[in-house]
């Protein structure tokens, strides 16, 4: 739904049936349009069920949008302690958890075997479609079942992560990375014979995703805004799709893109049997619901089958499919993927244990339980390593005042507070992370030092600045600062006699995170500190965020994924998501505008060693004035039932569909 990288099966850009407990800007493609609905989609998609085995990278799918740099300079002077981070500097190997490792080392070791054809692959899911149009689709549910059946020119391994030919079986690009080539597949036929050609990339394209009647999902992941290199006014531009001749198609892109590859996932489409919707207007209106399964058309390894609203949806193994085993037989070897709709998620716990689904995305409260039942329920449970999702407390820094009121959307002595780069590393050492791994994820989980997952492999930095539980540290700090509790009620002042007391919310409903946000509270009161804990509607929540920005501090998550860029929405400055002072004209401090520069050049260096050293250095900077302070990653764990072959557990997923058969027939 995002106009970027997949995998298979399933949309590729995320969970099919996720269980919640998941300004300027730089050159993009495939990032987080920012609409209320993505808001809404990257705070929920993170502490929830992961139910995406075969790929799992979440809103980084959303994927959103060097030159010579010296990364290893020091910090601006603004709130960067260097004695300070000498001393606190932790053992790389000792941040990056062995399961990393060990999921890499099962990718490099994985080898196809020959499959035998037939079978069937069940899911019980809670999520309906709400569409069967994907250039509509804004829910998961949809872009996951119509994600069987479409591709894009590229997709995306769930071994390596790395980017795989799909419908281009090659490509080229210009030095200056703006003009890119792709030569598409020739055998390649839609699921009604016609063939497939570069009419239908450039129609999608040009036809649809640039069409301003038609609310395509994925035109603000197309529609690249970047500074101007002579004026540094913020410019937006599309690209041009052209076609060169009936298996070639070019794009010319206004500036620079690294992740450009990875957004070729992009779902195509066909000309011959949406054009007429199109010219006629009609084309929002197209491939509803009540439209016969059949006549849903793509080019993927399955068509609909049948879908019963509230019951099921089963997907057909398309006989025509033009990907072939390392032998020449067909692929996908399953017959069916099966879908039981059913209505909420202890259902799904129960359809998977009474043995009629397959797979199972385990919390970490359920695992205890199911790990007892491996042997007898004929299932195994894979760990997959860290997520990629963050959950983080954020202070508001924002001086800003309400334009009708003149009441400022933080009070004068709490933005003081926060602005402290020395208070918001006292906070960060009252956390205790290990205890929230151990009561509230059940011990599936991992600390989080880093803005970037060690999910994410050589993007993430274990280097980075940590912040060991040591509330007596956190004591010292806050007496350095001469803010002690003069009176003898538990709470310090500060040096104008100002209670250190603040409103701390997050968004009810999502148990762990509730959890998560009394535990920091607990926290903090042990230091001296009160936090007056509120669990609110998430609406609520995300008014206060985008819109009066009247909060305080709060807990929420985003999703994450394996290129950093797609952070580049929340640690630019200028974004509507850069939560603790959003929409700057100009960054308000040093360590933000190198973090903007950082990011910039990020989107738009080709070769990825420098790019890693662009996000290493974000990532340090981040840890070293804690905007927000990071809490834990929960585990990735799957059941999966132990009658099928081609699988292994990465960092990535735990099968690719089309190679996906069953060992019991």
């Amino acid at each position: 739904m995002w106009g970027s990288s997949r995998r298979w099966p399933g949309s590729g850009s995320g969970s099919h049936h996720r269980r919640q407990g998941p300004g300027g800007r730089p050159a993009r493609a495939g990032w987080w349009a920012l609409t209320a609905l993505a808001i809404l989609a990257a705070m929920l998609a993170v502490a929830c069920r992961d139910d995406a085995p075969e790929a799992d990278e979440a809103a980084a799918q959303a994927e959103v949008a060097v030159t010579e740099t010296d990364v290893e300079a020091a910090l601006p002077d603004a709130e960067a302690d260097q004695s300070d981070a000498e001393a606190d500097q932790p053992d790389p190997e000792a941040s990056q958890p062995d399961v990393v490792a060990e999921l890499r080392a099962n990718a490099a070791a994985f080898e196809y075997g020959i499959g035998t054809p037939g079978g069937r692959l069940t899911y019980a899911t809670i999520a309906d479609p709400l569409t069967f149009n994907l250039a509509l689709a804004n829910d998961a549910g949809s872009a996951s079942y119509l994600g069987y059946l479409f591709e894009g020119l590229t997709e995306i391994s769930w071994l390596t992560d790395e980017v795989e030919p799909a419908l281009a079986e090659s490509w080229e690009h210009s030095d200056d990375g703006l003009t890119w080539t792709f030569h598409l597949r020739r055998d390649v036929t839609w699921h009604d014979g016609e063939p497939f050609t570069a009419a239908d990339v450039e129609f999608t394209f040009n036809r649809i995703i640039y069409n301003d009647d038609i609310p395509a999902n994925s035109r603000a992941a197309f529609t690249f805004r970047f500074p101007d290199p002579e004026t540094g006014e913020w410019r937006e531009a599309p690209m041009t799709v052209t076609t060169i001749d009936d298996y070639t198609v070019q794009y010319v892109l206004p500036v620079s893109f690294a992740p450009f590859l990875r957004s070729m996932g992009q779902a195509i489409f066909p000309k011959h049997l949406l054009e007429e919707a199109v010219d006629a207007g009609t084309f929002n209106e197209t491939w509803g619901l009540d439209t016969p399964p059949s006549e849903i058309i793509g080019t993927g390894p399955f068509t609909i089958e049948e879908y019963v609203p509230g019951d099921h949806i089963t997907l057909r193994r398309y006989e025509h499919y033009w990907m072939r085993d390392a032998e020449g037989n067909s692929l996908p070897y399953l017959d069916t993927v099966h879908y039981r709709i059913v209505p909420d998620l202890a259902a799904e716990l129960a359809v998977f244990q009474s043995g009629e689904a397959d797979y199972h995305g385990v919390l970490g409260e359920e695992y205890a339980e199911l790990e007892a039942l491996q042997e007898e329920g004929n299932f195994t449970i894979y760990r997959r390593g860290p997520a990629f999702g963050t959950t983080f407390l954020a202070f508001n820094m924002n001086p800003g005042a309400n334009a009708e009121s003149g009441a400022a959307y933080v009070a004068p002595e709490k933005l003081a507070w926060f602005s402290n780069v020395d208070f918001r590393r006292a906070v960060a050492y009252s956390i205790d992370k290990q205890a929230i791994i151990a009561d509230v994820l059940h011990g599936q989980g991992y600390p989080q030092w880093a803005s970037v997952s060690p999910a994410a492999g050589d993007f993430h930095n274990p280097d980075v600045r940590r912040y060991e539980y040591d509330p007596d540290q956190a004591r010292a700090i806050l007496d350095d600062l001469g803010w002690v509790d003069g009176d003898g009620d538990g709470v310090r002042e500060d040096g104008d006699g100002n209670p250190i007391r603040f409103a701390l919310i997050t968004n009810s409903g999502n148990n762990v995170r509730e959890q998560v946000t009394v535990r920091i509270q607990q926290g903090l009161e042990a230091i001296g500190i009160q936090a007056d804990y509120e669990a609110v509607e998430f609406g609520d929540m995300v008014t206060a965020l985008v819109s009066t920005y009247e909060w305080e501090t709060l807990v929420v998550g985003f999703t994450g994924g394996t290129d950093p860029y797609g952070g580049i929405v929340f640690w630019h400055s200028s974004e509507d998501l850069h939560l603790w002072h959003p929409q700057q004209a100009e960054p308000a401090t040093d360590w933000e505008a190198e973090i903007d520069d950082l990011y910039v050049r990020g989107s738009q260096e080709l070769d990825r060693a420098e790019r890693v050293a662009l996000y290493h250095r974000a990532q340090a900077i981040a840890a070293e004035n804690v905007p927000v302070v990071y809490t834990t990653l929960p585990e990735r764990l799957g059941a999966v039932r132990n009658v099928f072959g081609n699988t292994t557990p990465t960092l990535y997923g735990l099968w690719d569909v089309r190679y996906l058969y069953r060992i019991d027939q």
